[in-house]
């Protein structure tokens, strides 16, 4: 097939081949021209949901378009709206002061803060920590930005005295996933939920009997068909700012949430552990 000319506008090229498409992939169309700004932050799970089809109509679609897949796609529609509607997406101007900019910093994260709270469901915070708990080993998974909430995670469980790993490498990742068993406890950590590394060694994971939990912004992202806990994150990230700090502000506080319940579940076997890691570093410090 012809690649067709991605300077042009998303909702441009749509109109151009749209009598081409079958009758579920102009259900696609349909949807995306409806919610150019919204779709931007939809995986393609959401966007199946919301022209009810099937994911693979939704990829099917984007191929037509002439994109390599959904991302490709949705990188091309942020694009052309950041260009023609930079300041209704809530953009910073050039002119804004710096204080105007700290100001809506600090609002944009609160807000991130409380739309987290809002979908936090406390049994799952519950089903989360007794795993961990009762876990033999802990894993931690991410790649790029959510490798970097994967890190900070065994530095706190390792504090809290579990027997914990992580990984950000993509072969690591599926090596210990492909080592996991019954008892261990395997954390895949994902904005999107369908970064690849992640949603393919999380499968090994599942299927050797490892209990495994998600923290993603998608309900119905891939990687939470794997997972037998979903703890939910909320912050609007757009394929051009893919690694936004909101996103890992959102996935921290998630994360703070479940380490201080699992701290007052095992208060005592905690507070030993902290107090001989605080000790083992008391002299690096002046």
């Amino acid at each position: 097939m012809n690649k067709l000319n991605h300077s042009i506008s998303p909702d441009v090229m749509i109109a151009s081949i749209y009598k081409s498409l079958t009758k579920s992939e102009q259900k696609v169309a349909d949807i995306v021209k409806g919610h150019l700004k919204e779709s931007v932050y939809w995986s393609v799970s959401d966007l199946a949901e919301h022209a009810d089809v099937g994911e693979t109509t939704v990829i099917r679609f984007c191929r037509k378009l002439g994109y390599k897949g959904y991302q490709d796609f949705k990188l091309s529609l942020a694009q052309s709206e950041a260009v023609s509607n930079q300041k209704q997406q809530g953009e910073l101007e050039e002119t804004d002061s710096i204080d105007f900019l700290a100001r809506k910093v600090t609002l944009d994260n609160s807000e991130t803060l409380q739309s987290t709270l809002k979908l936090i469901q406390t049994e799952h915070i519950e089903e989360a920590s007794k795993a961990i708990i009762n876990g033999r080993k802990i894993y931690f998974f991410g790649v790029g930005a959510s490798g970097i909430m994967a890190q900070q995670a065994y530095y706190r469980f390792m504090r809290l005295g579990f027997n914990v790993q992580f990984a950000t490498d993509s072969h690591i990742i599926s090596m210990n996933c492909a080592m996991a068993e019954k008892r261990d406890v395997v954390v895949g950590i994902s904005t999107s939920g369908s970064t690849k590394d992640v949603v393919d060694a999380i499968e090994i994971a599942k299927e050797n009997g490892a209990y495994v939990i998600c923290i993603t912004n998608y309900i119905k992202s891939p990687i939470t068909k794997f997972a037998q806990v979903v703890l939910l994150t909320s912050a609007n990230e757009g394929p051009l700012h893919g690694g936004a700090f909101s996103s890992l502000i959102s996935q921290m506080h998630i994360l703070d949430i479940l380490t201080r319940y699992i701290e007052t579940q095992r208060k005592e076997p905690s507070m030993e552990a902290l107090k001989k890691t605080a000790k083992s570093v008391s002299d690096k410090l002046y």
